[in-house]
């Protein structure tokens, strides 16, 4: 079996234990300009390092729609996202009035047609566009930074 041929189930959510490992789901936001590759960071809400968008499942979606709908919601932007998961990586979610929870997070490309001037989080994150090498330079997550480094559009299955 073609494993490019497997479509993406919609999530269903059930409780997880206190310190299991979490999934999230993650859109590696890309363009091309000119001959270059680049990927939109944002800045995460409280340390304000540079991310990608990532978040939670969202109940009823697939991964791939979970990952889009965090792109937009996190950096404002739209585009189509690809059901190849490019990787893993993980990190830790320090979570403010709880245990810090350990995360594993999908990688799914997107590429993007247009960026929003005003999106749902305008007001907590700031977005830029950065080469590839740039952006795993800025990443702190040794995985994520190997996602970045290795991605080559032409690779994706359409």
């Amino acid at each position: 079996m073609n494993v490019s041929k497997i479509k993406p189930r919609p999530v269903r959510l059930s409780a997880a234990g206190k310190r299991d490992v979490r999934t999230q789901f993650a859109a590696l936001c890309w363009r091309k300009r000119r001959d270059d590759v680049q990927v939109l960071l944002v800045t995460s809400r409280r340390t304000g390092r540079w991310v990608i968008p990532k978040g939670w499942p969202m109940d009823g979606l697939t991964p791939t729609e979970a990952a889009g709908q965090e792109a937009w919601e996190e950096a404002g932007a739209e585009g189509k996202v690809n059901d190849t998961c490019l990787g893993v990586f993980t990190y830790t979610k320090n979570m403010e009035d709880d245990d810090d929870l350990p995360c594993a997070v999908a990688v799914f490309p997107m590429k993007v047609k247009k960026t929003r001037s005003d999106w749902p989080e305008v007001e907590a994150r700031k977005r830029k566009w950065f080469s590839l090498k740039k952006a795993a330079s800025q990443i702190h997550e040794p995985e994520l930074q190997r996602i970045l480094l290795t991605f080559d559009p032409a690779r994706l299955v359409a």
